[in-house]
């Protein structure tokens, strides 16, 4: 199989992601932080590890400030819900995913509001200035997607970040499609809180989400309970990273997401994103000059390393249907992001996503773009 759905998660694992999942199931079983015995503490390295170099990787100020979770989405909801379950108004882009548009739907009924900016591609300072037009009395948040997940529009963070700080607002990044594929540095991007998933360009294995949280910006937990310390309190702690840490953790997946943090590290993140990049451009060569192949958006540069297109005559999901009976795995219909569908008028039925990573070839792309030319000529 071709595998291209690398948006969705990055397929093929390392071979030391693999291989250090399986080493966690024997060598670090016991719960970190909630025993002295060897094996807990040995465990809760382990973790510490990974918080690490989650920070270092990210500019994070402390490892302290790296929350684990089960997915972008839940780090995503645990911001939004943290900051607005009191009220307030948010501004979000118009490119969001359904995990940034649907828990501020859910807080309407606790009074919460919320304003789309418009991205203006390849206008970066009139965007700016749309989320700046939005911001009002009330605004208690200003989060936006990094690279869009549909069509891989890369929004101007630094400068978004720079503009909520101006107003005292925090600042929350979505990074589902850029983490391990961009560069991100909290401070330098002017970020308050990084979502980010473990299992696309990280390299880690599903289940595994992260949230960097600013520890002077305090958010409400909408989870409750164990964290092995202050027992006998009956209220959450206070202090990064047990106030946003109940329960077990997912140790295997944490240990297993090191290495893929590692292994992208080791590989050169930007060494990653221009090969991407190059194999991006040279099936954007090759679709362009096709007959009867739509490209959405102008020729990629940058943005998680995906673009989207359709055939003539097909629908989104009869054309990764017929790719798939072919052995090669795209992804086609709104990609959970209908908001970006809206901007680009791709309304109600979606596209074709194709996705690399840096397992990807060029006989891959090459591949692709035969099989295009394939079912163009089907009756």
């Amino acid at each position: 199989m071709i595998y291209l759905d690398n948006a969705a998660t990055t397929w093929p694992k390392p071979p030391s992601v693999v291989n250090a999942m399986a080493k966690s199931l024997v060598r670090f079983g016991a719960n970190p932080g909630r025993g002295g015995h060897t094996m807990a503490m040995e465990t809760a390295k382990e973790v510490y590890l990974c918080r690490e170099t989650l920070a270092e990787f990210f500019g994070a100020d402390d490892p302290a400030q790296v929350i684990f979770t089960a997915n972008c989405t839940m780090s995503l909801n645990m911001v939004i819900k943290g900051l607005l379950l009191g009220g307030g108004h948010a501004v979000v882009s118009d490119m969001e995913h359904n995990a940034v548009i649907r828990p501020l739907h859910a807080l309407a009924e606790y009074g919460v509001t919320y304003t789309t900016a418009h991205v203006c591609e390849n206008d970066p300072q009139k965007t700016v200035e749309n989320f700046r037009r939005a911001i009002c009395p009330q605004t208690k948040l200003l989060l936006c997607t990094h690279a869009s997940n549909v069509f891989g529009n890369v929004l101007p963070i630094r400068e978004l970040g720079a503009l909520a700080h101006r107003y005292g607002i925090p600042f929350a990044v979505d990074a589902a499609q850029s983490g391990g594929h961009l560069p991100i540095h909290m401070r330098r991007d002017n970020i308050d809180f990084l979502c980010l998933p473990g299992h696309k360009g990280l390299y880690g294995p599903m289940g595994t989400g992260v949230l960097i949280s600013k520890s002077e910006i305090p958010l409400q937990t909408i989870l409750q309970g164990g964290t092995g310390t202050a027992s006998l309190e009956k209220t959450q702690p206070t202090a990064l990273p047990e106030r946003l840490e109940s329960g077990t953790l997912n140790v295997p997946g944490i240990v297993a997401l090191r290495a893929g943090v590692l292994w992208v590290k080791e590989r050169g993140r930007a060494t990653i994103e221009r090969y991407e990049t190059m194999l991006l451009h040279h099936f954007y060569s090759l679709a362009a000059n096709t007959p009867h192949v739509r490209l959405y958006g102008d020729l990629p540069k940058h943005g998680g390393s995906l673009l989207s297109f359709n055939l003539e005559g097909k629908s989104a999901e009869e054309t990764a249907f017929l790719l798939s009976q072919e052995g090669i795995a795209v992804r086609a219909g709104l990609h959970c992001a209908p908001s970006a569908h809206a901007h680009n008028k791709t309304l109600p039925n979606g596209t074709v996503r194709m996705s690399l990573s840096a397992f990807n070839t060029r006989h891959d792309v090459d591949t692709l773009h035969k099989m295009l030319i394939k079912i163009l000529r089907k009756p």
